[in-house]
């Protein structure tokens, strides 16, 4: 039977969470919003329009929305050709694709900025589809894009492990009957990613490379 290694991309496989928070920083502030910085980190890995809802509050006038979220992507996109990928994260992509896993990426990146992501990831060879925002009705924390990637794969949840940094990660993981592993390279505290549901949380996809073997992953078997 087919098993599938789930992977969220900002702030699990690439070093971006802290420039997302600064282009969400800048758009807000440009927008006339006060909004701190570690709140913004806090709703890191949220689609766009979610992102806004929880720091602004759903009860609001929507009417700045697509500018902010314009803004943000033109200021992110000023990134794309030096975004940085966390060391070993190709390697653990390839290690799991030769062990008969099926990859996929599970992420609210968007078209052009995904194109980015995965360049910066050099890992393409290893990475069987990817699950985004855009092809579900919900993104993260819903279930539904760990869902879309489970169909993609044809595996059933009990035979994925979903790999994440944010509480976004865990809870749609978690939501979704499948495994969630935890990294803490995105800034999100142990015991944040534990509460929400991580069984096991790894420094970073170096971590997480070196202690395969005694992982999550070595529990479904082949």
């Amino acid at each position: 039977m087919n098993r599938a290694a789930l992977f969220d991309v900002d702030g699990t496989l690439a070093d971006t969470n802290h420039l997302h928070v600064t282009a969400w920083w800048e758009a807000l502030r440009q927008a006339g919003h006060r909004v701190p910085m570690h709140a913004i980190h806090r709703s890191i890995g949220l689609p766009g329009e979610d992102l806004l809802d929880h720091l602004l509050g759903e009860d609001r006038d929507h009417s700045d929305d697509d500018r902010m979220s314009a803004s943000h992507d033109t200021l992110y996109a000023t990134y794309f050709d030096r975004l940085p990928a966390f060391d070993s994260a190709a390697r653990l992509l390839r290690t799991l694709s030769k062990a008969g896993w099926k990859v996929l990426l599970v992420t609210s990146a968007k078209d052009r900025e995904l194109k980015a992501l995965r360049k910066a990831i050099d890992a393409d060879d290893a990475i069987t589809d990817t699950a985004t925002s855009d092809d579900v009705e919900q993104g993260k924390p819903a279930p539904d894009p760990v869902r879309h990637a489970l169909e993609l794969a044809q595996v059933p949840p009990g035979r994925a492990v979903f790999v994440g940094d944010s509480v976004w990660d865990m809870k749609a993981a978690e939501r979704a009957g499948v495994t969630v592993v935890g990294l803490l390279c995105g800034g999100i505290p142990r015991g944040d990613l534990e509460e929400a549901g991580a069984v096991a949380v790894y420094r970073d996809p170096a971590d997480l490379l070196a202690g395969l073997g005694a992982s999550p992953f070595s529990r479904v078997p082949a």
